[in-house]
């Protein structure tokens, strides 16, 4: 498998080292309902995990909560409760969002308060080597400048990053370049001891701590939203590789932006959607499709349209895939053909996950297995098992199609349709309308096939 490597600007060989690869993905900060802009690499990063997985390889996958930051204490001290709180409460939400996507639990979700200490380990460690400064007024610093690659990531010159670097008010940088290690306390705010009074962490050394406590010195894939490359990316790379004197991450994987009706998504816009508010409407599974449509790299347009179009889209699957059971309940002796074309759609899927996630070729191949299925006539039973197993299998992969009922249909609805035959039988086609009526009205649809009655739920 070759995935693009932010690092090296290019398609690299993923090598696992031990048939292992351990993954860490930043998390959403929890301060609100997740929007569709965090819903991406939360589905794309699943999706590689599960892919991985399905490929053989053992994934340690870890994906943090950002649980103190200058937005939730903002948000805690508006409704005078604790951050703490706050966190738990958004932490509950996620778990509901990220059920609703048929999101993978991570191996482990560490909480950044939960690793303190850690972080003012490494803290210390880059003060003793002098790559970091405690200022008067308890805040430490980390010197952008003394890190030789700092900007190997973003590919971006000191030059022009010096360009956009300022000292904000209440700050004490020896340099505008340099950034915050851990922020000394003020009033209103929620701190921990540490060597340099009471504080808190800064934002980038979180994931930093994280990653190491959970995953060692050195990663394999550091993954997240194209928008935390500069600074966030940038910086956890400079204060890990100081600290530890070690590569912090292999390979570096960012998904782009997403656009809501080709704006860029914005509050100030009215443009502003959470995963809660469009689940409600269309129900989570759309939200997961309409993330793996397009090639991860790509960014993508959310709007009204797409995601009705990714509803069709799904109903097309879920119909062939009910299709499937009919003809495997109706079949006997017959043509092998079916279960040769499955094999070769899971080729041509394996192929294009191979090649940098392409999930949008991989979902090429489950359409094209499906209008076989679909064309296809005169099948064994065997062949057609074989083929449903691959079907299934190739969905689970891209964790679509979760919601199939299996359910037998009832009694009730079944004798209905045998009266119905008879009526037809008879020519009273008044009568035939009115039982299928009645089957409507106990929640299934009734086609006529040449194999005999078809059930779908309504």
């Amino acid at each position: 498998m070759v995935v693009f490597n932010t690092l090296t600007r290019k398609k690299d060989e993923l090598q696992p080292r031990n048939n292992e690869l351990k993954i860490y993905a930043c998390g959403p900060t929890v301060y609100n309902f997740i929007h569709i802009g965090n819903a991406r690499p939360i589905c794309v990063f699943d999706t590689l995990r599960r892919y991985l997985e399905y490929r053989g390889i053992k994934v340690t996958f870890v994906q943090n909560f950002t649980d103190i930051d200058d937005k939730m204490i903002k948000k805690a001290n508006e409704e005078g409760v604790k951050v703490s709180d706050i966190a738990d409460r958004y932490i509950a939400e996620y778990w509901t969002d990220a059920k609703g996507l048929n999101v993978l639990p991570a191996t482990v979700h560490p909480r950044a308060t939960d690793n303190i200490q850690q972080i003012i380990d490494i803290v210390s460690t880059l003060e003793q080597k002098g790559y970091a400064y405690a200022a008067e007024n308890g805040d430490v610093y980390f010197r952008a400048r003394a890190f030789k690659e700092y900007g190997k990531l973003s590919h971006q010159p000191l030059d022009d990053l010096e360009a956009g670097a300022r000292i904000g008010v209440g700050e004490l940088k020896e340099d505008p370049m340099d950034f915050a290690l851990w922020k000394g306390a003020k009033p209103g705010e929620p701190w921990w001891d540490s060597p340099w009074g009471k504080g808190r962490p800064g934002w980038h050394i979180e994931c930093s701590a994280m990653a190491r406590r959970y995953l060692g010195d050195t990663i394999d894939i550091h993954c997240g939203g194209q928008d935390l490359v500069f600074p966030h990316h940038e910086n956890e790379i400079a204060q890990s590789e100081c600290c530890t004197g070690a590569p912090f991450a292999r390979y570096w994987m960012h998904n782009a932006y997403i656009n809501v009706d080709n704006r860029k998504m914005s509050k100030s816009l009215g443009n502003f959607f959470t995963v809660r508010e469009i689940s409600e409407r269309y129900g989570y599974e759309p939200i997961r499709y309409f993330m793996i449509s397009a090639h991860y790299r790509s960014p993508i347009n959310f709007s009204v349209e797409v995601i009705e179009q990714c509803v069709s889209a799904l109903e097309r699957l879920y119909t062939c895939r009910d299709n499937l059971d009919f003809m495997i309940s109706k079949a006997g002796d017959g043509s092998e053909e079916l279960a040769a074309v499955a094999e070769a759609k899971k080729a041509r899927f394996i192929e294009a996950m191979e090649d940098d996630l392409n999930t949008a070729d991989a979902l090429s191949a489950i359409f094209e297995l499906a209008r076989e299925i679909n064309l296809s006539s005169g099948q064994s039973r065997k062949s057609l098992e074989n083929c449903a197993a691959v079907f299934d299998e190739l969905c689970s992969v891209l964790g679509i199609l979760y919601n199939r009922k299996k359910d037998n249909v009832p009694s009730e609805v079944v004798e209905l349709a045998k009266q119905r035959a008879e009526a037809r039988k008879n020519r009273d086609f008044p009568l035939a309308d009115s039982l299928r009526d009645r089957i409507l009205e106990l929640g299934y649809i009734l086609e006529d096939t040449p194999e005999g009655p078809k059930f779908k739920r309504k």
